[in-house]
């Protein structure tokens, strides 16, 4: 299987090369020329596999690169040896009668970001190896907060790499950021970015571009990759839990084969819905993909009218990981609907870049329509979701899964379509205590990592052992720039 570029689909690469490379020398996103249809059988096979197995199988089909034994190898150390506090990795939770929630949080970071990101390191390690690169890579990623840490974990002392990240000063959580400036690893930095998530992923992307930079580091012994969805290697393990998610259903003989279900996924950069879309492509039986976003509504207003238009009030909301207003995988998502048109797609990502807007054409607003529906949901109406999720099922969930119960609320009133669901829950209600306790109507917040501790003595759920083991790290990233002096930091590190 080959992959090619949104921007250009005469740009060919192999799967290893796509890995490896993260982001076309264009600017546009790889993606596979076609994608493989799940056999007859495929989800009676998979039913009854472990996590792990079914990762090898999904992924197989995508990777015809890689041996069935490499890909096992990665499967048992991404997602065994203790890494998830749970046998099923990505367990799904009946929260009521034909609503279900995809529980993604349960890795090293408690995100849902570590599903890819354990997975990527092994599979980029090894893409270095047949692509016989003998430089050293060093991968930029941009955060609202979650995919930092977690790809710093991932990536932590994994030979041949380096990795830096950037984030929003003032735009993720306070857990979060601490989870990042206290990260070990010999070959981990940070740095926080003046600005909003906007402003360090558009740095990122300006780095990657920048020949001059690309040409020093190619001296020193280094080239760049991606750790963001960007990265091919991001997207294909998300994909992998929503075919297991249906697998689980079918076990548990919630569902038989075949009988539809919807999808709603809390998504601000649109990898971890456009996942499910993929799903979908290869033949899980998904009815709607129901797109939730919070006041940063950008993709609702796209979903519903053909417009993206990131010419916004931008707000920094309780659900940060979601603050976002340029939705870089939606380049994929139009690649797609386009008839891998790639001239109409640089059309659109031009008109992006220019005037921050861009108007698809009645044909894929059309087919947008048919495959998506979208809402939103404010802060106010986040608190009350989180309140009532505990009052009513005595399930504690974190800010951006409530914006999905919420939108998904809203979709089953409008539409009356009562078809099961499955709810992605993207992470632990301990990363944001703040927000959470505020939701449970506590008024007086405790200091720091305690913190943890007043969420826990609350409701009596235990704090998840990696967000404990906080409390005695010491911070060791402090360093904070502007936009346009990312690229010291990169040249500092890579020395």
């Amino acid at each position: 299987m080959y992959y090619v570029s949104t921007r250009n689909a005469r740009d060919r690469r192999t799967a290893a090369e796509a890995i490896a490379q993260g982001l076309a020398a264009d600017g546009g996103l790889m993606t596979p020329e076609v994608f493989p249809k799940l056999s007859h059988n495929a989800l009676d096979t998979m039913r009854d596999m472990s996590y792990q197995q079914r990762a090898v199988y999904v992924m197989g089909s995508y990777l015809d690169d890689f041996t069935s034994s490499e890909l096992s190898s990665f499967a048992a150390k991404a997602y065994g040896g203790g890494k998830f506090d749970v046998k099923e990795v990505a367990p799904v939770r009946q929260v009521d009668g034909n609503t279900y929630c995809l529980e993604l949080w349960h890795g090293p970071t408690c995100a849902f970001k570590d599903m890819a990101l354990q997975m990527l390191p092994h599979l980029l390690s090894a893409s270095l190896v047949k692509n016989q690169e003998e430089k050293t890579v060093c991968i930029l990623v941009a955060t609202s907060g979650d995919t930092g840490k977690a790809a710093l974990e991932g990536f932590r002392d994994v030979e041949k790499t380096r990795i830096l990240v950037f984030y929003p000063k003032d735009g993720v959580s306070a857990i979060q950021e601490l989870q990042m400036a206290t990260q070990e690893g010999e070959n981990v930095g940070v740095c926080s970015v003046v600005g909003n998530f906007d402003d360090a992923q558009t740095g990122v992307k300006k780095l990657f571009s920048d020949e001059s930079l690309r040409e020093q580091l190619a001296g020193r012994g280094f080239f760049l990759s991606s750790a963001n969805s960007i990265n091919w290697g991001r997207v294909l393990p998300q994909i992998v839990y929503y075919i297991s998610a249906y697998c689980d259903l079918m076990r548990a003989e919630r569902i038989r084969k075949g009988d539809k279900v919807n999808v709603c996924v809390p998504t601000g950069n649109f990898g971890n819905i456009l996942a499910a879309c993929y799903a979908r492509e290869m033949g899980v039986p998904i009815g709607r993909l129901i797109c939730a976003s919070n006041s940063n509504n950008v993709l609702t207003d796209f979903l519903r009218t053909g417009v993206y238009d990131r010419n916004r009030t931008f707000y920094n909301t309780m659900s940060p990981s979601m603050d976002i207003l340029i939705s870089s995988n939606l380049e994929r998502l139009l690649f797609a609907l386009t008839g891998h048109d790639d001239e109409q797609v640089r059309e659109y990502m031009g008109q992006l870049n220019q005037t921050g807007r861009y108007e698809v054409s009645p044909a894929i607003q059309d087919r947008l329509t048919r495959l998506f529906s979208a809402g939103f949901c404010d802060d106010a109406q986040t608190q009350k979701v989180i309140g009532r999720m505990w009052q009513e099922h005595h399930y504690l969930i974190d800010p951006h899964t409530a914006v999905a119960f919420d939108v998904l609320e809203q979709y089953r009133k409008e539409t009356g379509d009562d078809t099961p669901a499955i709810v992605a829950s993207t992470a632990s209600p301990f990363k944001f205590c703040d927000s959470v306790l505020g939701a449970l109507g506590v008024t007086e917040l405790a200091e720091g990592t305690a913190i943890l501790d007043q969420l826990s003595e609350l409701t009596g759920v235990p704090v998840p052992a990696p967000l404990a083991a906080l409390k005695d790290k010491p911070v060791r990233f402090r360093e904070t720039v502007t936009r346009d002096h990312m690229v010291d930091q990169v040249l500092e590190m890579l020395r």
